[in-house]
C-alpha cells in the first residue's frame, strides 16, 4: 500500500480480473461508472502501443451523494479510481485508490462528513480488496 493507494496481485487475463475486481466492488455496494482502456485510447489517438492498462471510475451513490451534500467540489476527487494492468504472463496488478486520503486531501480534511465518508468508502475498498486475496 502507498500513501494513496491499495495495491493487490491477481492471476488471470485482463478481462478475468477487472471482472473479479468489479464483483468484489459491487459486494461492497460499489458500481464501475466509467471504463477507459487506456491501451486502446492510446493506440487510437497517438499510435502508441502500451500495455493492457484499464481504469475503472467506482462509485458508491450513497456515500456519494453524502460527500457531494457536504462540499459540491468534491465531486473532483469522484469517483474511487481503480486501474487493472497487465504485469506479467497471466498477471494483473490492480491498485485502488484510498478514499481516506482523497478526502482529506489539503483543506477536504477540515470537513468532519467528508472524513467520515472518506473513512466509511476506504474500509470498503480494503474489504474488496481483501476478497481478491
Amino acid at each position: 500500500m502507498s500513501g494513496f493507494a491499495i495495491e493487490v496481485t491477481q492471476s488471470g487475463s485482463l478481462g478475468a480480473v477487472i471482472d473479479r475486481v468489479t464483483e468484489a466492488l459491487k459486494a461492497e455496494g460499489f458500481g464501475i461508472l466509467t471504463r477507459i482502456d487506456v491501451h486502446d485510447v492510446l493506440k487510437t489517438k497517438i499510435d502508441v502501443d502500451f500495455r493492457p492498462y484499464t481504469i475503472l471510475g467506482a462509485c458508491n451513490p450513497v456515500l456519494a451523494h453524502q460527500a457531494l451534500g457536504a462540499r459540491a467540489d468534491i465531486g473532483l476527487m469522484l469517483p474511487c479510481n481503480v486501474t487493472v494492468e497487465q504485469s506479467g504472463d497471466d498477471e494483473c496488478l490492480v491498485r485502488f485508490i484510498d478514499p481516506l486520503a482523497m478526502m482529506t486531501f489539503g483543506d477536504l480534511g477540515e470537513n468532519e462528513t467528508l472524513r467520515r465518508v472518506g473513512g466509511e468508502a476506504a474500509v470498503k475498498i480494503k474489504a474488496a480488496a481483501a476478497s481478491l486475496g
